[in-house]
């Protein structure tokens, strides 16, 4: 098992067939401290469950109540297996010291295209931004379309934010959503690129405009995290 530094996933790693997201609630920020510190010591007082996961990361919600976890695997079984096996018993020696966490999700998804990873940026992230897109019914083709529209619209935007460092876009298995895993210096950086002049991230132009009045979106969200913990399987 490795640590990985700066709680940083490698998000673009080979070998992932699957990635699973979910949320936990655990009510205060005291509860998140004292939940990031249980599931560090339950897992890092095993052994690494199964070849099939390859990493396993939490961020702490700026909003002093949730838990991100975002997850690798080989594939859908290797999950399953996970499940039957090596769950439950993490989980209970977490809910002993953290008792009534609520765990919403998990949502399945495959990684579709990465930007901003320049070689020469050694930007450490300070910020983890979710950018959470739903659509009205399941259709693949469209959730690719969204998000190459998103590149686009990045491609050519005459006023890039400075404090972004990368975007990982992933589309949902089950076709009906896509989850932006965004790295960016800090939260002070990304409260500024919304409060630029545009709507939300990203300037008025007509590349951002068709993203913004894409046809089928019915809702998402955008939460802020720090990174915590972010372990991997041995290399």
């Amino acid at each position: 098992m490795t640590v990985q530094p700066d709680s940083r996933p490698d998000l673009t790693r080979a070998g992932v067939g699957l990635v699973k997201a979910s949320t936990w609630d655990v009510g205060t920020p005291e509860r998140q401290r004292a939940a990031v510190e249980a599931i560090s010591k339950a897992w890092q007082s095993r052994d690494w469950p199964c070849a099939g996961l390859l990493s396993y990361s939490v961020c702490v919600g700026e909003d002093g109540r949730t838990l991100l976890h975002y997850s690798q695997w080989q594939d859908e079984d290797a999950y399953q297996e996970f499940l039957r096996a090596y769950r439950d018993d993490r989980n209970e020696e977490i809910d002993a010291a953290v008792p009534g966490i609520q765990r919403l999700g998990p949502h399945s998804y495959e990684l579709y295209r990465s930007g901003g990873l320049g070689t020469d940026d050694r930007r450490i992230p300070g910020c983890v931004v979710i950018v959470d897109v739903e659509f009205d019914g399941p259709d693949a083709e469209r959730q690719r379309a969204w998000v190459d529209g998103v590149f686009e619209a990045l491609g050519t935007d005459p006023h890039p934010q400075p404090g972004g460092i990368s975007g990982h876009f992933h589309i949902g298995v089950d076709g009906t959503r896509v989850l932006n895993y965004a790295e960016w210096e800090s939260a002070e950086a990304h409260r500024e690129a919304l409060a630029a002049p545009g709507d939300g991230v990203g300037s008025r132009t007509p590349q951002w405009e068709k993203v913004r009045s894409f046809p089928g979106v019915t809702g998402g969200g955008v939460n802020r995290y720090t990174p915590a913990l972010s372990l991997s399987a041995g290399v």
